[in-house]
């Protein structure tokens, strides 16, 4: 690859791109093969994988049995991008975008599709009341959180983390510019939680949830190699407390697990999380 690059008149896709991820990659839409959904016997059905995005949802899920709503029960089917799952025809039915997470809700005398994150985030906290507030002011504060973060992902995950961590060459320009605006974005969120316990006041919201898997992974050292250190996580001291007081709690723990490989590739009860390893889900370890 030469150091210079000059665009073409039009943009042709000649081949893969994206490094890493060049084989899920293309400039199309749509199913590539015929391939119908697993139905299980709950309410909600979803279809996902523990990247940051995909674990909102199962903590989503995992927070609401906690808090008590039965209701909320859910089997939860892996999509294994990196053999394009993401592009059958029942994935694509439900999310036309090829994205993970998604949700088919079952609950109501109509089926429900829901696919983005956030709006899975948002659709789950509207039908229990739950994890958003109730007052329009705080209901504002909460979505400006939510959408902030949703519009923030991209420039982390899509823009620093791809660039330092997953291109196949190193760009000095692309890693600094998206190195300077991921650290403003982990400035503005510790500069709010320097004066609020979580991001949208004194209660848990939704809006923490879909931070925290973006902002905890970087801060924890688990992204994008030693990007921890790169970024100097130290510097944030407020977020660090959150991160903290957030990956403690139980649904937390049993949600970033859902669907993943060092986890439950699916979860269908609460018992499946009876067959993991205690230290997974901050237990102590079982006698033999």
């Amino acid at each position: 690859m030469s150091e210079t690059y000059s665009p073409p008149p039009v943009w042709t896709w000649d081949a893969p791109s994206g490094g890493a991820f060049a084989n899920i990659n293309r400039p199309i839409a749509g199913p590539t093969h015929d391939k119908a959904l697993p139905v299980g016997k709950h309410p909600f059905q979803l279809h996902s994988l523990a990247t940051p995005n995909g674990q909102k949802a199962g903590i989503m899920f995992e927070e609401l049995l906690a808090a008590g709503h039965s209701g909320a029960e859910y089997d939860a089917w892996l999509i294994d991008i990196g053999e394009g799952e993401q592009f059958g025809s029942g994935f694509v039915g439900i999310n036309p975008n090829s994205k993970i997470p998604a949700l088919l809700d079952l609950s109501g005398p109509q089926p429900i599709r829901v696919f983005e994150s956030g709006a899975i985030l948002l659709h789950l906290a509207e039908k229990f009341g739950a994890f958003i507030p109730q007052t329009p002011a705080g209901r504002a504060e909460c979505l400006s959180w939510l959408m902030w973060q949703m519009g923030s992902a991209p420039f982390i995950g899509g823009g620093f983390g791809h660039f330092y961590h997953y291109a196949p060459v190193k760009i000095e320009y692309a890693i600094n510019r998206y190195a300077m605006e991921t650290k403003r974005l982990f400035d503005v969120a510790n500069r709010r939680l320097g004066e609020s316990r979580y991001l949208a006041g004194d209660d848990y919201t939704i809006a923490d949830i879909a931070a925290y898997v973006w902002l905890g992974n970087i801060y924890r050292g688990d992204a994008y190699g030693d990007a921890g250190t790169f970024l100097s996580m130290h510097e944030y001291e407020h977020v660090g407390r959150w991160v903290g007081e957030i990956g403690i709690r139980p649904g937390v723990r049993r949600g970033r697990l859902v669907n993943n490989r060092k986890g439950l590739l699916e979860r269908h009860a609460a018992a499946d999380f009876d067959t993991l390893a205690p230290e997974l889900l901050g237990e102590p370890a079982r006698a033999s």
